[in-house]
């Protein structure tokens, strides 16, 4: 094994790629060797430096981290960082192919700890995550609690991406750039994503999904 592990960044967030270079940084045996915000970045920049372990965003507009994972193939160790701790995300990475997932709750030296962890061929997990992989591959449910949020459950997969990039500030013409439709669709999603949700304006969306964490 190297005495340094070679770790790529994929996330969309460009600050939060930069908190995370700089956490591992102070890291003496961990070295970031690139970084990439989208799929087709991660796959070429993952190929170019052939790191250790990829640190991998599990939501981004073109296809997150499950994306990544099938355009790589058995390449290095994936480690799932994101926001979210829904069951289903969870389980999707883990079939695809990644060895742990955290939220990006995680401490710097926890994180650190983790590359170290999954390089050396252990699975990581943020605590309880690692009851949703056990429940999907031993049969039993492994479906999160019972909503709570009606109005976000209403929408669908198409509306959710959509919100997620409003509440991030995109415009309606970046939004249909990223999501390779019409700006007449995004028009469209958006409206109904204002009435499922009962916001009467943008703003008030944007902080309705930023209490929810969709962001």
């Amino acid at each position: 094994m190297t005495d340094t592990f070679r770790v790529f960044l994929v996330d969309d967030h460009a600050v939060f790629r930069s908190g995370v270079r700089a956490e591992l940084g102070r890291e003496s045996d961990i070295e970031v060797v690139g970084e990439a915000g989208g799929v087709a970045d991660a796959v070429a920049g993952i190929a170019a430096t052939k790191p250790d372990v990829v640190l991998l965003d599990v939501h981004m507009p073109d296809g997150g981290g499950v994306a990544v994972l099938g355009r790589i193939g058995a390449g290095p160790v994936c480690l799932a960082l994101s926001v979210s701790d829904a069951a289903e995300d969870v389980i999707a990475v883990i079939r695809a192919g990644a060895r742990g997932y955290v939220t990006k709750t995680i401490s710097g030296s926890e994180l650190a700890d983790g590359v170290r962890r999954v390089a050396g061929g252990d699975a990581v997990f943020s605590p309880r995550l690692a009851g949703f992989v056990l429940d999907s591959f031993t049969g039993k449910s492994a479906a999160p609690e019972p909503p709570l949020d009606p109005e976000l459950d209403s929408l669908t997969p198409r509306e959710l991406e959509v919100l997620r990039l409003l509440a991030r500030g995109y415009t309606y013409r970046e939004i249909a750039e990223d999501l390779f439709i019409s700006v007449k669709t995004v028009e469209t999603h958006a409206s109904n994503v204002l009435r499922k949700t009962q916001q009467s304006n943008r703003n008030a969306l944007t902080r309705w999904a930023h209490n929810r964490r969709i962001d």
